[in-house]
């Protein structure tokens, strides 16, 4: 069993590192108190600050309410049913009311959890009507990876994470959540949305594969090596990359090297390291990511800029 975690200061929950010694598998935490945290329509975002150790993952839930997970200092995975998403720092992930998801830290990460009041029929963080330009309500009904603007990180820092149960809030303090909370939700309805998700189908041969590549997309080279392991022949294996996931193999592989290759980029490593961890030169990747998302690679990774020899600061 993992260690029960510590509440500090009763704002931000702490999940500590394994004892040395212990395995690097999963631990697995709950929710932990989200209806001490629901967003109303006095107060329509919520923050929730946690703490997390590398190898954690917060077991799968849902809420009645949408969320912003995002976190300032580490890489988390949020996965559904449907597909996987990684989120650097750069990124956020917005989940619609009752979409079940589970969060794996990638690394040591503060996962700071942003809970949107929904008026019923409404979607998306304008969805109050209140002058936000939240774009297309459809939108917003699925998950989304959103650029976080420099604005946007400050706002998620100061938005107070105390949870219900304690001492009322005062006066000046509620007015000034609610101007916080009203810039949040500007700034996430301006943002510009991200391909960083990567689909995941439900047969279970299928899947079992597919959760193969996303642990280590390099460990083959041609679909018949990953097939081996499936009980599946190749052939089988490429027609239900056609039928479920609407791609051949080898793009829906390359989804899974980008959201690697941004992994890898939070930690500031180099282009040149990235593309040799991925089995890329350096033009091949760099020429990789533009076609695949038509954006440079330093734009696309959070980095100002990219080269062989020494790793950039990625974008505050």
């Amino acid at each position: 069993m993992p260690p029960a975690p510590v509440v500090e200061h009763f704002a931000a929950e702490v999940v500590p590192r394994p004892a040395p010694g212990r395995s690097r598998g999963l631990s697995y935490v709950g929710s932990l108190t989200p209806e001490l945290f629901v967003p109303t329509a006095a107060r329509p975002v919520r923050a929730k600050l946690r703490w997390l150790a590398a190898d954690t993952q917060v077991m799968p839930h849902s809420h009645p309410w949408a969320q912003v997970a995002i976190s300032t200092t580490g890489v988390i995975r949020l996965t559904v049913s449907h597909g996987t998403y990684i989120v650097p720092p750069s990124r956020a992930l917005w989940i619609p009311p009752g979409v079940e998801h589970a969060v794996t830290m990638v690394e040591d990460a503060d996962l700071r959890t942003l809970y949107f009041h929904q008026p019923r029929g409404r979607c998306g963080p304008g969805a109050l009507g209140d002058g936000s330009h939240s774009g297309s309500a459809q939108a917003w009904r699925q998950c989304r990876v959103l650029e976080v603007s420099d604005l946007l990180r400050a706002l998620v820092r100061e938005m107070p994470t105390t949870p219900d149960g304690g001492p009322a809030p005062t006066q000046a303090a509620l007015l000034r959540e609610r101007h916080l909370s009203a810039l949040v939700r500007d700034e996430l309805a301006r943002a510009a949305a991200v391909k960083l998700g990567v689909d995941l189908p439900q047969d279970k041969r299928l899947r079992h594969l597919c959760e193969a590549v996303l642990a280590d997309p390099t460990r083959h080279d041609t679909l018949a090596d990953w097939a081996q392991d499936t009980g599946a022949s190749p052939r089988t294996v490429a027609r239900l990359f056609r039928s479920e996931l609407g791609s051949t193999f080898t793009q829906w592989r390359q989804q899974v090297i980008l959201a690697k290759a941004v992994s890898l980029a939070a930690g500031r490593m180099p282009m040149g390291q990235i593309a040799a961890e991925l089995g890329y030169s350096a033009s091949a990747f760099s020429a990789m990511v533009r076609k695949s998302v038509g954006q440079p690679p330093g734009r696309f990774l959070g980095q100002q800029d990219f080269n062989g020899s020494t790793g950039s600061r990625p974008v505050a």
